[in-house]
């Protein structure tokens, strides 16, 4: 499984490189904020939202401390999908948060 790390993510995000960025933490942990451009889907929420995902794109996946997105990481491999893990998840994040 690929990964990065949050600050090379932030490098990312702050460089305005496209990217897709999938939230997988819960609603009232989303709440604290997000990465600029993630979507959220619910980890539990994965297996039915993962039709409107384009398995061309590369997903960088993302939850609280990086287990959950680990999960999603292996989810969406076994379904055909390149993914990035992100380490250390947003507890490790030092950039802008969304509302």
């Amino acid at each position: 499984m690929k990964s990065i790390t949050t600050d090379d993510l932030q490098k990312l995000v702050e460089s305005g490189a496209e990217l897709n960025l999938i939230d997988v933490r819960e609603a009232e942990e989303v709440a604290y904020g997000m990465v600029p451009g993630a979507v959220h889907i619910p980890l539990g929420q994965l297996p039915e939202q993962v039709g409107a995902l384009e398995q061309e794109k590369e997903y960088h996946v993302i939850c609280k401390a990086g287990g959950r997105s680990a999960m999603a990481c292996d989810y969406l491999a076994n379904n055909g999908f390149q993914t990035v893990n992100v380490e250390g998840g947003m507890m490790e994040w030092n950039g802008e948060v969304i509302a």
